[in-house]
Formats: C-alpha cells, sequence, structure tokens
C-alpha cells in the first residue's frame, strides 16, 4: 500500500504540531516548577515572628502562560527562519541587503553620533545615556580583542576598569595632575596589570582560563575594598577632578568657559564636552584595533583563535601573542576608567563587580566576536534595553535573558558574526590561464 503526497504532507505537518505542542509543554512544566517557589508561594514576618504564607497564583499563572506561548512562537519561527521556509527561499536577496546595510551602518552611526549633542542638547538624559552607551562600547571594542580576536575567555575584564579609574583618581587627587596627563599614565598601569595576568594563564584554556581571570576580577575589588589606606575602602575616592578644555575649565567664574567665549554659562557645556571625549576615545579604540588586526600580530590573535596547537606548530610566539591580547584591552579598559572616574567624581569598589564583566561579555557576544560594529549596535541595544525597562524591575532581567536565549538560537555567532579572514592570497592569473589550458587548473 502506497501514500500519496498529500498524505505525506499532512502526516508530516501533524508530526510537527504535536512536536511543538510536546516542547511547549515540557517548557511550561519546567517554568512551573522553578517559578512555584520563587514567585508562587512567599514568606513574610508577622508582627509576633512568626512566618505568614500568601500565594501570588496568578503571577505564577501569567509567567506559565507566556511560557507555553513563547515556545510555540520560537518553534514556529525556527522553522519559518530555517532553509526551507519563507526566509530560505529568498536567502539570496535577505543576505543582499544585509551586505548593503553593513556598510551603510557605520558612516550613518558615526554621523548621528556627531550630531547627537545638537539634537538632544536640551534632554540631559539622553545626554547622560549617550554617554554611558559610548562607554560600554569602548569597553566592548577593548574586551573584543581579548575574547573575539585571541579567542581568550576573560571574565575579569572589570578589573582593567577598576585599575583605570582609580589610577586617575589617585593620582589627580595627591599629585594635582590633570585628565590628560593621567589618561595615558592609567592605560599604561592597565596595560601592565593585563601582562600580569596573562604570565599566570599562559598554559591555560577554556574554562580553567575563564576561572582563573574571575579570580583575578575579584582579587582587585577586595582590594580596593580593603586597602584603605590608599583607596578609601568602602568609602572609594571622592573631590576628582573634572577634565579642562586645553586648561580651561566648564565653571562658572571669570575664567570659565563660557566667560572666556562671551556666553551664557550653562551646565550642559560640560557634559556635551565629556561625549565627545568618550567619543574620540572610542573612535581612537576602534581605529587603533582594525589596524592591529591587519598587522602580523592581529593575524596571530587571530591564529591562535581558531587552534592553538596549529599555532604553535606554525613557530608562532604564544606567550607574546596572549600578553600582547592582554595588554592592548586591558589598556583600552583603562582609558575608560579614567574617563568613568572624571564623569562621576566619586567612584568606589561597588562600581567594578562582576556583573559589570558579564554585561561587557555579553555585548561582546551578542554582538558578535570579532566584529566592532556588531559590539556597538549590541551595546545600544543592551543599554539602552535596561533604559527602556527601568519601570519593570521584577522583569527586566527576565526580558534580557529570553532575549539572548533567542539570539543564541538565531544567530549563534552574534548579531554580526564576523571570523572572515583578513588576509587573502592573491592568484596569479596568467599562471592560472596557463594551467587550465593544460587542463590542470
Amino acid at each position: 500500500m502506497t501514500v500519496s503526497a498529500p498524505d505525506l504532507t499532512h502526516a508530516s505537518r501533524r508530526e510537527a504540531i504535536a512536536f511543538i505542542l510536546k516542547n511547549a509543554f515540557i517548557s511550561a512544566f519546567v517554568a512551573l516548577v522553578i517559578f512555584s517557589l520563587m514567585i508562587g508561594v512567599r514568606t513574610e514576618a508577622g508582627p509576633t515572628g512568626q512566618l505568614i504564607y500568601w500565594t501570588r497564583f496568578d503571577d505564577l499563572a501569567t509567567i506559565v502562560a507566556v511560557v507555553f506561548a513563547g515556545s510555540i512562537a520560537v518553534e514556529l519561527l525556527r522553522q519559518w527562519w530555517g532553509p526551507v521556509g519563507v526566509v530560505g527561499a529568498i536567502a539570496p536577496s535577505v543576505q543582499r541587503g544585509l551586505d548593503f546595510a553593513g556598510k551603510a551602518a557605520p558612516p550613518l552611526l558615526l554621523i548621528f553620533a556627531f550630531l547627537v549633542p545638537v539634537l538632544f542638547y536640551n534632554q540631559r538624559y539622553l545626554l547622560d545615556l549617550s554617554i554611558l552607551v559610548l562607554t560600554y562600547v569602548m569597553l566592548g571594542w577593548g574586551l573584543n580583542v581579548v575574547v573575539g580576536l585571541a579567542g581568550l575567555l576573560d571574565l575579569g575584564y572589570v578589573a582593567f576598569y577598576a585599575v583605570g579609574a582609580y589610577s586617575y583618581a589617585l593620582l589627580s587627587t595627591n599629585f594635582d595632575l590633570s585628565f590628560w596627563m593621567c589618561l595615558p599614565l592609567a592605560g599604561i598601569l592597565a596595560a601592565f596589570w593585563g601582562v600580569l595576568l596573562g604570565f599566570p594563564v599562559l598554559r591555560l584554556r577554556g574554562d580553567y582560563l575563564a576561572i582563573v581571570t574571575l579570580a583575578f576580577g575579584e582579587i582587585i575589588r577586595l582590594v580596593l575594598l580593603n586597602w584603605e589606606s590608599l583607596t578609601g575602602g568602602p568609602n572609594g575616592v571622592s573631590s576628582i577632578p573634572r577634565p579642562t578644555f586645553f586648561g580651561i575649565p566648564f565653571t562658572r567664574g571669570d575664567d570659565g568657559f563660557a566667560a572666556r567665549l562671551g556666553i551664557e554659562f550653562s551646565p550642559t557645556h560640560r557634559i556635551v564636552f565629556l561625549f565627545y571625549v568618550i567619543l574620540a576615545l572610542a573612535l581612537l579604540t576602534n581605529w587603533v584595533t582594525i589596524r592591529l588586526r591587519r598587522l602580523p600580530i592581529g593575524r596571530a590573535w587571530e591564529a591562535l583563535r581558531e587552534d592553538e596547537v596549529a599555532c604553535r606548530a606554525l613557530g608562532i610566539n604564544i606567550t607574546t601573542t596572549k600578553l600582547t591580547a592582554f595588554a592592548t584591552g586591558a589598556m583600552f579598559g583603562g582609558f575608560a576608567g579614567a574617563f568613568f572616574a572624571t564623569r562621576q567624581g566619586f567612584i568606589s569598589p561597588e562600581s567594578f563587580t562582576f556583573q559589570e564583566s558579564a554585561l561587557v561579555l555579553a555585548i561582546v557576544v551578542l554582538g558578535g566576536m570579532g566584529s566592532q560594529l556588531g559590539v556597538a549596535l549590541a551595546a545600544v541595544a543592551l543599554i539602552g534595553g535596561f533604559e527602556l525597562f527601568r519601570g519593570f524591575d521584577q522583569y527586566r532581567m527576565l526580558v534580557f535573558g529570553m532575549a539572548m536565549v533567542l539570539l543564541m538560537i538565531w544567530r549563534p555567532r552574534g548579531l554580526i558574526g564576523h571570523r572572515a579572514p583578513t588576509v587573502f592570497l592573491k592568484q596569479n592569473t596568467a599562471i592560472s590561464a596557463e594551467l587550465a589550458k593544460e587542463g590542470r587548473g
């Protein structure tokens, strides 16, 4: 007995529906088990000390329903997005559109970045948010050297961020040095600590490397927290000097920036100046990274990322390659830390927790390891997304986690995965034509 084509199609559809519903029920059951004790049943201390139990089954039912519907939507979108789905049928057109967008996005984003203070001059919140986004863009580009190019998983990148911030804060407050003098010193000191981290982890890979770098970040934070005679301990460092414009402060006095130019004083002048400072630092980080990637050291980083054993077999010095990657990424983190200190005017160890390292690493992974544009877009999406959900504190991390899961399903290499080689061998057309004539081409 043979089955006709329509019957096969109908049977396959029924199997697909059964598979989708099965996964949805399993996901909903797992969510019910996990959130039943976290949300479904809550306890509070009564007036006499006894425990009072109360339930929130409505919230629990809402979460389970969302997980159930979300699981069905994910499976349907996966089939729609797949090679036999709608997008698979128009894959060449989609790819051409993505290529055009990838070429047009960088100049458009750069032009928009320069115009942000002009467009939002009277909106202090948006200016502060733009400065914060650019700070994380710079941190993401710095970590991208270590993780994206060299393939070294670093979970303690916040340590270099802290070293740069405390270097500027202590040098400026104790030795009365300006921001522009302390900025290169902060980068050099952070690079020095990057080299110190690199030496113990030369023989480590993968999870072991991640654990050691995580421990290094916690060591730096605990040192800053307990060395009160130098760092101020939990009280931090306050009264950090603000940057000046060629020695001209942004103050209300006669020697201030507004008085020198003969314009009305506004606190926004300093914010706009800080915006262009971090924009210049971020662009410098991007330019240096791109240039290094085309040099032999950048090619060595990419070779190390792909296969360390083959990299050794080719005669590449693994020690130098790893140390330069750690030092370069740490230097950019130190620059960002110095800017963070002068922008805030106050720093403490609480600003440099593991959560900062995890956030920067998430920016690099979601944006696409090795992709400068992807990291910038991921920083805008994550930092801006956190601000959009500021009024939903209870669900902000839940939405963030769901977004990461969905992106890793559809784009496992990140928003803009970029692992293409930077060097190509040029083909000799004359030799190729001669070989083709002889039948060997």
